[in-house]
């Protein structure tokens, strides 16, 4: 890792932890307005599994170091910040859509669990993992954030959210085309991608 990437590397850490706190500190504020919106919390929570998770990871043998990769995973990453937690339309009652988050962070626990340290912000190299939930999707990491944003979103719905994340799906996809540009140079991950054929719901995509 060069000088720069070294830099480039603590400052993204830095700036998770205090995107992190200042998101946790609006979700406590706005739970504490209405103790009955568990989703608030749960959002908290996921994202603090994630980006706490994704500090404490290894450094890669290879990242994508391209400027729009890291704009575009930056942005991924710290995507709450535009959310509006203020209340909004339920779609589904706040129990339903809470479990969907719930449902949302088992399924990105049980795929981290897999990988161990091996995940972070930018697309990278950390080894190919075929284990776990990877035996039938090759990032089901991105599964599980979108049941659990779907979820939120159910009983947050607005227009801002919803453009929210249409925007981060879009990014998000970027991010998984950028990351198997890196893996497909890896003959194990040839191997693995040529046996599970999807990358995110099998028989869908």
């Amino acid at each position: 890792m060069t000088r720069d990437q070294l830099v480039g590397e603590i400052v993204m850490r830095l700036l998770a932890v205090l995107m992190l706190s200042m998101f946790i500190s609006s979700t406590i504020y706005q739970f504490h307005k209405d103790p009955s919106r568990y989703t608030l919390l749960l959002l908290a929570f996921s994202e603090l599994l994630t980006l706490g998770l994704a500090i404490c990871t290894r450094v890669p043998r290879e990242r994508d170091w391209n400027p729009v990769t890291v704009v575009v995973s930056t942005c991924a990453s710290f995507y709450f910040v535009a959310f509006r937690l203020d209340p909004g339309i339920h779609l589904i009652s706040e129990s339903v859509a809470a479990g969907l988050q719930i449902a949302g962070v088992m399924i990105q626990l049980y795929a981290k669990i897999s990988l161990r340290r091996s995940f972070g912000i930018l697309p990278a190299n950390r080894g190919v993992v075929v284990s776990g939930p990877y035996r039938f999707a090759r990032h089901p990491i991105y599964l599980g954030y979108f049941v659990n944003q779907a979820g939120f979103l159910s009983a947050n719905f607005g227009v801002r959210n919803l453009a929210v994340l249409l925007i981060l799906w879009a990014l998000q996809i970027f991010r998984i085309a950028r990351e198997e540009r890196i893996l497909v140079k890896d003959e194990k991950y040839q191997e693995y991608a040529a046996r599970v054929r999807y990358r995110l719901i099998p028989g869908v995509f």
